[in-house]
């Protein structure tokens, strides 16, 4: 059956079991590694998008969003030791599930790597034009510098084009298409970077922060029906803010003892980071206020839409958490602090870059693999003579990122990308209970604790958070899924490199 046309595993092992990486990362390197792969785009543009859908009540929603990272990185780390090789949760799920099921998760982890890039984008816009906004340290009167408003946001939040972050994911295409890369040291400065920005932010709102700001705690309760709103809502846009902790996992081929270090690394980096946010969150939301807007008849506005920005524009939401495109910066502006916040703008401007081509080139290279894999035209994974990078493939990427990017609103983005991880995520979780009943004695330097437990929970939490997603980004998702279906019907089943069972 072509459901179960499987690429064994020793098979993926081939390429893998040529080059031997030695094993070096220890506890703290792997925690280290897994803090700065996932601090970032979620915790410094997510913020207001979580205080809009649950209020106060987001702080609930960061522990929420950990706990499901933590109990599918565990499952993560079992399957990613396993099969230490490129291709992420596609190559595992080609593994263990077959080709169809891959196609399936392949094509959903384009949205988490393409509209993630996207939603990075769109924040990283957000911060600049806040820079811009307030005279760029003083340098200008605030506002001599500014962007015209139809430029400085999407046409689907109510302005025109987003100039900045068309041109971010312009620029970040062209340096994917080069080979630019970014060495160890780069990337440790902008981890840097990032850390002592929060740590600036928790210094300065924690001792701000007043209780009463935090009534109603639960403005828009746990959830709706419907999902999108209430702290669930928020759990399942906030999970973006966790997304990257997968980098340890990854490691496990380079990593000493990974039986006790791996989890070590998960669980040392998410616990980092959960406090992190909790401390941003409570000082975001109770130094500045973080209750919700709503409409004449009492509903909460929907982030990212006309109908918000028309109540944002209102004097008496100006200085509104909830409608701030760089809410860390605008806590402590609103603080009294400008110039401190402009830095926290330009520590986000200057780190947030690297995500979008982690992303952008995570994403090129799943699509790679699977044109290598004949599911794709060839094409798509022809080189370029002189830069040697797949371009092609990262041209097509390159333009769909910034337009959707010059469009439309971050938290749509986020949530639209999340939906890709999360089922990719469980997928998995089930193929990790799947290999222990199909192929128990294989060597796993990696064993998930407790996995008949874990496993189940990590899919429920993935489903949980996946029906609290937005209604648009459910809908997105399955006309994505659909079209990724039609496009393996007519092309992929035909011309896989398996079509002969070779």
């Amino acid at each position: 059956m072509v459901f179960w046309r499987v690429k064994p595993l020793d098979k993926i092992l081939e390429t893998a079991e040529k080059k031997s990486l030695k094993r070096q990362l220890g506890p703290v390197q792997l925690t280290l590694l897994g803090i700065g792969a996932v601090i970032g785009t979620g915790i410094f543009v997510l913020t207001a998008e979580a205080a809009q859908k649950a209020g106060p009540g987001m702080m609930l929603a960061f522990v929420i969003a950990a706990v499901v990272c933590g109990l599918a990185a565990l499952a993560y780390s079992e399957i990613a030791s396993m099969i230490p090789v490129s291709g992420s949760a596609y190559t595992y799920s080609y593994g263990v599930f077959g080709e169809l099921i891959a196609w399936i998760v392949g094509w959903a982890l384009v949205l988490e790597y393409a509209i993630g890039a996207t939603a990075v984008c769109v924040g990283w816009s957000g911060y600049v034009n806040g820079l811009l906004n307030s005279g760029l340290f003083g340098l200008t009167a605030p506002g001599a510098l500014s962007l015209p408003k139809w430029l400085q946001t999407g046409y689907f939040s109510g302005g025109g084009i987003n100039l900045l972050a068309l041109l971010i994911g312009i620029a970040v295409t062209w340096l994917l298409v080069i080979g630019t890369s970014k060495s160890a040291r780069v990337n440790a400065v902008l981890v840097a970077i990032k850390i002592i920005a929060l740590l600036g932010f928790i210094g300065l709102a924690l001792p701000a922060a007043k209780s009463s700001n935090l009534v109603p705690f639960l403005p828009t309760g746990w959830g709706s029906p419907t999902g999108g709103v209430g702290v669930l809502g928020a759990a399942a846009s906030i999970f973006f803010a966790y997304v990257g902790f997968d980098a340890v996992s990854t490691a496990a081929e380079e990593t000493k003892n990974p039986n006790r270090n791996i989890p070590i690394g998960l669980i040392g980096a998410l616990g980092v980071c959960t406090i992190f946010y909790l401390l941003v969150g409570y000082g975001a939301a109770g130094a500045a206020g973080a209750q919700p807007l709503m409409s004449a008849a009492g509903a909460v506005l929907d982030p990212g839409t006309p109908e918000m920005a028309a109540a944002c524009a209102l004097p008496q939401n100006a200085n509104a958490l909830v409608c701030s495109n760089e809410p860390l910066a605008h806590v402590i502006r609103v603080l009294g602090y400008p110039k401190v916040g402009n830095l926290i703008a330009l520590a986000a401007v200057v780190a947030l870059p690297s995500v979008i081509l982690m992303m952008m080139f995570g994403q090129t290279r799943i699509f790679f693999t699977m044109s290598r894999d004949g599911l794709l035209p060839d094409a798509l994974s022809k080189v370029h003579e002189k830069f040697h990078t797949p371009h092609v493939i990262t041209y097509l990427t390159g333009f769909v990122v910034s337009i959707c990017a010059a469009l439309f609103p971050v938290g749509k983005l986020a949530d639209t990308s999340n939906s890709g991880t999360l089922l990719a995520f469980a997928m998995v979780s089930i193929g990790v209970l799947v290999l222990r009943k199909t192929q128990p004695d294989r060597p796993r330097p990696f064993r998930t604790p407790l996995a008949w437990i874990v496993c189940p929970l990590a899919v429920a939490g993935c489903l949980l958070l996946f029906v609290n997603l937005s209604m648009t980004a459910k809908l997105v998702f399955a006309a994505w899924a659909v079209i990724g279906l039609v496009i393996y019907a007519l092309y992929g089943y035909k011309r896989s490199q398996l079509v002969d069972g070779n």
